[in-house]
């Protein structure tokens, strides 16, 4: 029914509490895992001159981290006896989960109700809410 899933992270509390949600989905027949981090480009701003960042540097840092993570998931599920790899792309996360869910063919989205942000859901709105709201696949949504 859910071959292939798609769980898109950004390493938050509730977003880690999907794993275990995504594990049990093997008894429901799913067989493979993508794991997927977005580097939110609104993040990187503009360098300013004056400011003395490094975006390029901090840009890779925040890489590898994501795939540290993302590593440490993987290894989770493929101890389940799920395929699993992952993506780390710079974009707009709920853009992107779209366009990956979409490249992917995925059959499900997992997703956490909130990220690490609550106050850039208020500003910018949830990725989730969006993610939900324009998926064309089902989404499967964990609370807190």
């Amino acid at each position: 029914m859910f071959d292939r899933i798609l769980y898109p992270t950004d390493f938050s509390d509730v977003s880690l509490k999907a794993v275990n949600y995504v594990k049990k989905l093997k008894n429901a027949g799913a067989k493979e895992v993508v794991v997927l981090h977005v580097i939110d480009e609104r993040t990187l701003v503009i360098p300013d001159v004056f400011s003395g960042i490094d975006f390029m540097a901090l840009e890779n840092e925040l890489r590898r981290i994501a795939d540290e993570q993302c590593n440490k998931i993987v290894e989770q599920f493929q101890e389940e006896g799920l395929n699993a790899r992952f993506m780390v792309k710079r974009g707009i996360p709920f853009l992107d989960i779209l366009k990956t869910a979409r490249e992917e063919d995925v059959s499900l989205i997992v997703i956490g109700s909130h990220g690490k942000s609550n106050l850039e859901e208020m500003l910018l709105g949830s990725v989730s809410e969006k993610v939900i709201r324009k998926a064309v696949r089902p989404v499967l949504v964990i609370k807190r």
